[in-house]
């Protein structure tokens, strides 16, 4: 027996909607979504075809709507559009000029099929909504469009060609990549691309890309999932790191130690011991908690304590030989 709950009936319109959204969805994509069996996808999949609604599926494919056919304008609710609104404010710090010029008239067009009410109810909350910029500069201003060359790109399978400022180069280089994608970690926005240049996967910090130009150039080989090949970046050999810092002062590290391989931490009377599996601690780990040394001791390696060391003596000697 069928189940015509308001639920099942909500679920029905929403897998109408996600087809309309993409090519082809599978129904094991629909089930994790709304947390259902295959079998519920099934029932709901036939009842949309019984409604005169043409959807093509092929076993092991997925589904899609016949081409041509398209339900009127998807009406949003109010909470339905003011999420759109924090996305906006978003977009407006994190993305870059010509993507976030895209984005604003996306949200026009949005708006504009909201009923009067609605719209002046959405006004009211952005006004209070204020998304503060990071420090510094996400992307190059010289560069407003490098992350929509990007996207195109990706899309397209075609290469692109970047001016990069490598962090320990003097002047930019030029590099021709096939991009695999785009990922914002460590306060920072990533392309992560095929270089021809190193005959190898790298990864390239938007704000160091200095000039972009698409080319049609086709990809010269298939590449995998950007997720795939950010997992293969945690496949890069750890040292284990056990530190104690002074309680008082653990809290403010909360922000940034999962950047340095952070596991857990346990308490310890005034002190918090923790854990971590680091990549990099000659420098990367090494130079982070020379920031709050004095309230901190490592446990292990206790050969991270002479990379303490020596750092502090390069900066000693340096102190020395500068002119007063």
């Amino acid at each position: 027996m069928f189940d015509e709950s308001p639920k099942r009936f909500d679920r029905v319109i929403a897998i109408l909607i996600q087809l309309q959204s993409k090519k082809i969805v599978k129904a094991q994509e629909l089930a994790e979504r709304f947390e259902v069996s295959l079998r519920t996808i099934y029932r709901d999949i036939r009842t949309l075809e019984a409604s005169g609604v043409p959807i093509y599926g092929e076993a092991g494919i997925g589904y899609s709507l016949v081409d041509g056919y398209r339900l009127p304008p998807v009406m949003f609710t109010r909470e339905e559009a003011s999420s759109f609104i924090a996305a906006e404010k978003l977009m407006q710090k994190f993305i870059d000029k010509e993507l976030g010029q895209h984005y604003q008239s996306a949200m026009f067009k949005l708006k504009s099929v909201m009923q009067s009410s609605d719209k002046d109810w959405v006004s009211s909350i952005e006004s209070k909504v204020l998304i503060q910029p990071t420090m510094g500069n996400l992307f190059n201003e010289n560069v407003p469009n490098a992350m929509s060359i990007l996207f195109k790109s990706a899309a397209d399978k075609t290469q692109v060609i970047l001016d990069y400022q490598a962090i320990d180069a003097d002047v930019a280089s030029e590099r021709t990549i096939e991009p695999v994608g785009v990922f914002h970690d460590h306060n920072n926005w990533y392309v992560l691309g095929f270089c021809h240049l190193r005959n190898d996967y790298r990864q390239f910090r938007a704000d160091r890309i200095e000039g972009i130009k698409k080319t049609q150039k086709e990809f010269t080989q298939e590449h995998e999932t950007l997720e795939t090949y950010l997992n293969k970046e945690h496949e890069i050999p750890t040292t284990k790191v056990r530190i104690l810092v002074d309680k008082k002062i653990s809290k403010y590290l909360s922000s940034e130690k999962k950047y340095y391989g952070f596991v857990s931490q346990k308490n310890t009377g005034d002190l918090v011991e923790m854990t971590f599996l680091s990549r990099d601690i000659v420098n990367g780990f090494a130079r982070w908690f020379l920031m709050f040394a004095d309230y901190a001791e490592i446990i292990e390696p206790l050969s991270l304590n002479d990379r303490i060391l020596e750092l502090m003596d390069n900066y000693r000697r340096r102190l020395q030989k500068s002119p007063e």
